[in-house]
C-alpha cells in the first residue's frame, strides 16, 4: 500500500526541521566507509571523496552516491554515463584528503596507481574494492544529486581492510 503524499506533505509542514549544523553534527556519529568516485570526462579524470555511497540492489547490482550539485565535479560526473566507486582501506589516508579538498584533478591522479576496467573510468589498483559502474538515472533531492549505477565490473583486493570515517577522523577496520 504506497503512502497518502498529500497526507504525509501536510503532516511534515506542521513539524519543524532540524538544522543544517544539528544534522551534520548528528552525522558525524554515522560511520561511513571512505571511497573516491571517478569519472572520465572530455577534460580528462575527474574524481571526489564521498562516504555518501550505498548499495541499492543485487539484482542488477546497484549502488548510489550522493553529489552535492555545487561541487565543482559535478558536471562531470551527471555528463558522463560512467563512473567507479573505490573504497579505500589503511594507508589511503592522504589520498582521501588529496580528493575531498581543492588539489586540481591532475594532482589528484598523481597519487597513487590508477587503472581501467571496463567502462574506462579510473579504478584505484589497491583499492579494497572497486566497482566500475554505468550510470543508470540521477535523481536530484535537497542540495544533491543522487546518482544511481549498475556495477559492470569488480576488483577486490583479498584481505582488505577498511577505512572509516567516524567523529570527524579517520578509523581502520582490519580484514
Amino acid at each position: 500500500m504506497k503512502p497518502d503524499i498529500e497526507k504525509l506533505s501536510s503532516q511534515s509542514e506542521a513539524m519543524p526541521c532540524i538544522t543544517p549544523e544539528c544534522f551534520r553534527d548528528s552525522m558525524a556519529s554515522l560511520a561511513g566507509a571512505v571511497n573516491i568516485v571517478t569519472t572520465s570526462s572530455a577534460t580528462g579524470d575527474v574524481g571526489f571523496t564521498a562516504t555518501a555511497v550505498c548499495s541499492v540492489s543485487d539484482n542488477p547490482a546497484t549502488l548510489l552516491v550522493c553529489l552535492n550539485r555545487s561541487a565543482s565535479v559535478h558536471s562531470a560526473f551527471v555528463d558522463s554515463p560512467y563512473l567507479a566507486i573505490n573504497t579505500l582501506t589503511e594507508g589511503h589516508e592522504s589520498l582521501s584528503n588529496v580528493f575531498g579538498g581543492k588539489a586540481a584533478m591532475a594532482d589528484r591522479f598523481a597519487i597513487g596507481k590508477w587503472e581501467r576496467l571496463k567502462t574506462g573510468s579510473p579504478v584505484l589498483a589497491d583499492a579494497a574494492v572497486a566497482f566500475d559502474c554505468k550510470i543508470t538515472h540521477i535523481q536530484s533531492v535537497a542540495t544533491h544529486d543522487v546518482i544511481f549505477c549498475e556495477v559492470v565490473a569488480v576488483k577486490q583486493r583479498e584481505q582488505a581492510g577498511a577505512l572509516v570515517y567516524f567523529q570527524r577522523g579517520y578509523h581502520h577496520l582490519c580484514d
